[in-house]
């Protein structure tokens, strides 16, 4: 999703010339080695450097008997890497990504973070609840993005391993105390990643509260699919399980409308390249520089759906995304603009070198009383679950 911050706001001529560069050289890095089959899944604990100068930052290294490995940080939730494996059986990082805290802390486009108290964006910053009016951070225009200035992406979260037979995982908690970011209510959260044996990664949501408040929590990995981060992913086939989508206004708020895919360059209900009509001449596309949009999934909410596919068709990688989340956000990096630094040190992260799909609630929705509803109230327990399996196609 756009951020309006100072990494990420690019001119245009600069971000449409890099859509012209050879995105197609793989030989610059390096194959990783194919890993055999582990006799058992495991949990490995290292240290990833101290936040604020007094508070320890914990990786946790999540791999299942495949070889597939999952890397969690303690600050934001982080996912820093995940290695999935290719037609080839080779396994490479397919997240984007920083070697060290410090990057994370310093300017990062929200890489693989855990997104609170709400996901996407609030109208001009505020929303009423029960006749009071609550103010938030405004960090994107006019409008509070994902939480506010210092959102879940930007906490410290508590950990404790857990394990359950072939399966391995991170619970994280956090409690948000009222006020925070301006938003009602003491929040207790949990965010669970579970590494199942059949390379599925889980991501259990929960939270509770004891004043009425609003939550959309949801997860914000860049994917580059082909395991090379100087490809752009315009080549990468996506699907998504929706005949309906929120077109937005000029600040990417929703207008209110439901308005339907079929015949514009929205329609991703059979795969296509993302590169296929990212370019058309749409007044939609023109407003989110791209894709960065929320997609209102077909099927029952509250019941888990195909949400989205995703397949690199070189490597053969393939990614299918289920949800009981309502809508997905589909972002595709319009805003990398090459200033950040990939994981490895040799490169930078170029325009369009990610895609995020985002599962969660609609944006907006405190403001739209059209929308599901995303008020908790005391009592209550906010739970959703969101699934990303990873296999290969030939």
């Amino acid at each position: 999703m756009k951020l309006t911050s100072k990494f990420l706001v690019i001119p245009i001529v600069l971000g449409m010339s890099l859509t012209l560069v050879n995105c197609k050289n793989d030989t610059k890095k390096e194959d990783t080695p194919v890993v055999e089959e582990m006799a058992e899944a495991s949990i490995t604990k290292s240290d990833f450097g101290m936040y604020q100068d007094s508070i320890p930052v914990e990786k946790y290294a999540l791999v299942n008997a495949n070889g597939m490995e999952v890397d969690v940080i303690t600050y934001g939730g982080i996912i820093t890497s995940l290695k999935a494996p290719s037609k080839d059986s080779t396994f490479q990082d397919v997240v984007l990504g920083f070697d060290n805290l410090e990057e994370y802390v310093e300017g990062s486009p929200y890489f693989g973070a855990i997104i609170g108290r709400y996901g996407n964006r609030i109208a001009k910053g505020e929303f009423k609840l029960d006749g009071e009016t609550y103010k938030l951070p405004v960090n994107d225009g006019d409008n509070s993005l994902h939480g506010g200035t210092a959102g879940f992406d930007k906490v410290v979260w508590n950990a404790e391993e857990v394990k359950d037979g072939d399966n391995v995982g991170l619970k994280l908690t956090y409690l948000s105390l009222d006020g925070d970011m301006g938003y009602p209510g003491n929040l207790e959260t949990t965010v669970t990643y579970t590494l199942q044996a059949d390379n599925t990664l889980m991501v259990k949501y929960e939270a509770t509260t004891d004043k009425p408040t609003v939550v959309n929590l949801t997860q914000h990995t860049y994917f580059n699919l082909s395991g090379n981060f100087d490809n752009t992913i315009l080549d990468t086939e996506v699907m998504i399980n929706a005949d309906q989508y929120l077109p937005v206004d000029a600040g990417l708020i929703p207008t209110g409308e439901l308005r339907s895919v079929a015949g514009t360059a929205f329609d991703f209900n059979k795969p296509k390249k993302v590169g296929a009509e990212i370019n058309a001449e749409e007044d939609q596309l023109k407003k989110g520089l791209g894709y960065d949009h929320c997609w209102i999934l077909n099927g029952t909410g509250g019941e888990m759906k195909l949400a989205a596919t995703a397949l690199d068709p070189e490597s053969g990688r393939f990614m299918e995304i289920m949800t009981t989340e309502p809508a997905i956000q589909f972002y595709t990096g319009n805003f990398l603009d090459g200033t950040l630094t990939q994981k490895d040190g040799k490169g930078t992260y170029a325009y369009r070198s990610g895609f995020c799909l985002e599962t969660q609630h609609y944006p907006d929705s405190p403001n739209q009383a059209g929308f599901p509803s995303t008020v908790l109230k005391p009592g209550e327990k906010y739970e959703t679950t969101t699934s990303f399996k990873f296999s290969v196609q030939d």
